[in-house]
């Protein structure tokens, strides 16, 4: 980890200056009245507004965030990176501040991204891999560019599941080589060695923690949704081509997306407004419907569910061990949609063919491997300045990872990729193709984007557990919000290996609106008016 420019003793007093209030103000915060925000809850407004009163700067931000950090993370393993220019960043934008410019709502606040978003910096870009560390970008990413222009402060970089879940069948949520195994450990609120889910884990566990304002985290299939219900926050899982993926390391350009991950519906919004928009180092954002994205802060309000006609896929649901208090929690959270205004129509299912191939198809891992296959040397490791460790293709990558003892392999194989090469033909073959087209159908007309046509849905729900599989396959976007937790009794399950607790008390699991592309306002909208009626 980066080095600081200051004492920890420094940076200890700066964060009791700002976590004191959780004792004396236990119930809420108050910038308003001149206390300090409790950094496990603060908002993006609460931050705003000290700011802009003096009451804080955007160094003490960055001086409190980072001993925060500093104390958890030797136990949780969420930041794999400090940003050493975290410092210097902060006081030019507070020297802004003062002159009376602000660049936006994120204007000096501490940002954590995840370890597979490049910068142009003092920070490595690893994916979690070793193969990667000290490889250096000739720009920042598309992502990191918009952030530090909307004034944001990227405070530092977060764990994930190695390679954002894609080189192992049998390694855990939430390990790298590089970054160890994070874990979610919130005061005892949750469960101990919960599992924190993948594969934005460090991101999920740092907003959930209060480790920065809110963080970023990508996701192919289930990447941030999945991580933000059991770190009980909000994700936003957004079409694919509205947030840059250029310098992002990639799995799939036709699935991977980048969003915000958030303790609230508006701080997820004021992020994603950040973050959205064209970049002509990603040609999928060329595709976007509007010069300039949509006010998502603006969409916020409590009546955005009033006259909406909402589906519920039901087929899709398909019950596990463990599931029960997920549906008991899903029929109030319909009764909750409903009275909010909206009209259910339930039961409103995918076709026969499309769940089988949903469920026992092969065209979607196709996909993913052909495209991985091209997409890793085609559109970052052949644009990397330096590259210690010569790794030019998946070949390179695999041969380094089963050398490098850190890499844990074979306890942790490479099954993915020795899948993937196995294939034997990339994104441009015929074979390709067919699969891909399979995949636009099963979930498109035949799927979720036909429900949402043929029945005049303005979205479906379902449990986050089941929703992000054919959003995914189409690239269209989804919101998740926390809807619940198990009960004090409920059954431990734990993780294959036995080292992480998959289900158990207290673990949140959240609720999740799926739309068609480019419907992330009204999507956000609906969000916040369940979020409105729920939390607390």
């Amino acid at each position: 980890m980066a080095a600081q420019a200051c004492s920890l003793g420094l940076l200890w007093l700066l964060f009791l200056k700002f976590v004191t209030c959780q004792y004396l103000y236990p119930n809420k915060t108050d910038v308003v009245q001149g206390t300090f925000p409790r950094l496990i809850d603060v908002t993006t407004e609460e931050l705003e507004t000290g700011l802009e009163g003096g009451l804080f700067t955007s160094v003490d931000l960055v001086n409190a965030y980072t001993a925060r950090i500093l104390e958890v993370n030797s136990t949780l393993n969420v930041v794999t990176e400090l940003n050493p220019d975290a410092l210097s960043i902060a006081a030019q934008l507070d020297a802004e501040r003062a002159n009376g410019t602000t660049r936006g709502p994120l204007h000096g606040m501490p940002i954590l991204i995840k370890g597979n978003i490049g910068t142009a910096d003092r920070m490595s870009t690893t994916a979690g891999s070793f193969a990667l560390l000290g490889a250096t970008l000739p720009r920042d990413s598309g992502i990191a560019a918009k952030l530090r222009r909307a004034g944001a402060i990227i405070l530092g970089k977060t764990n994930l599941s190695e390679w954002a879940n894609f080189r192992s069948y049998n390694s855990t949520n939430g390990w790298s080589g590089y970054g160890g195994q994070t874990i979610i450990l919130r005061l005892g609120a949750y469960y101990p060695q919960q599992d924190p889910s993948g594969s934005s884990s460090g991101s999920g566990v740092a907003s959930s923690l209060g480790l920065a304002l809110s963080s970023l985290g990508s996701e192919t299939s289930g990447s941030i949704l999945s991580p933000s219900e059991v770190n009980n926050i909000v994700g936003i899982k957004p079409t694919v081509g509205l947030t840059s993926r250029a310098l992002v390391i990639p799995i799939s350009q036709r699935q991977d997306t980048v969003g915000p991950m958030a303790r609230t519906v508006r701080d997820a919004s004021y992020l994603l407004q950040a973050i959205a928009g064209k970049d002509p180092n990603d040609n999928y954002t060329l595709a976007q419907p509007f010069e300039s994205p949509p006010d998502y802060v603006g969409a916020l309000n409590y009546s955005s569910l009033r006259g909406k006609r909402i589906g519920i896929p039901r087929n899709v649901i398909t019950q596990e061990e463990g599931d029960g208090p997920v549906l008991a929690a899903f029929e109030q959270a319909i009764q909750t949609v409903r009275r909010a205004g909206a009209t259910i129509l339930d039961n409103v299912n995918i076709t026969a063919y499309a769940l089988d191939q949903y469920l026992n198809g092969n065209a979607s891992e196709i996909v993913l491997d052909a495209d991985f296959v091209t997409d890793l040397p085609e559109n970052y490791l052949s644009k990397l300045v330096t590259n210690p460790n010569n790794v030019h293709n998946l070949v390179d990558v695999r041969n380094f990872t089963q050398k490098f003892p850190p890499e844990d392999y074979p306890d942790r194989d490479t099954g993915v990729w020795d899948e993937s090469l196995a294939l034997g033909f990339n994104n441009t073959s015929p074979q390709f193709w067919a699969a891909y087209q399979n995949n636009l159908e099963v979930a498109g007309p035949q799927g979720i984007l036909g429900l949402l046509a043929n029945y005049s849905l303005d979205a479906l729900i379902l449990p986050t557990d089941f929703s992000p599989g054919l959003p995914a396959l189409v690239g269209t976007p989804v919101v998740t919000v926390p809807m619940g937790f198990y009960s004090a009794n409920t059954t431990v399950i734990r993780n294959k290996r036995g080292t992480l607790v998959e289900t158990g008390p207290n673990i949140p699991f959240g609720l999740s609106f799926i739309g068609p592309a480019w419907s992330e306002a009204s999507l956000i909208g609906y969000a916040y008016a369940f979020e409105q009626r729920t939390m607390g």
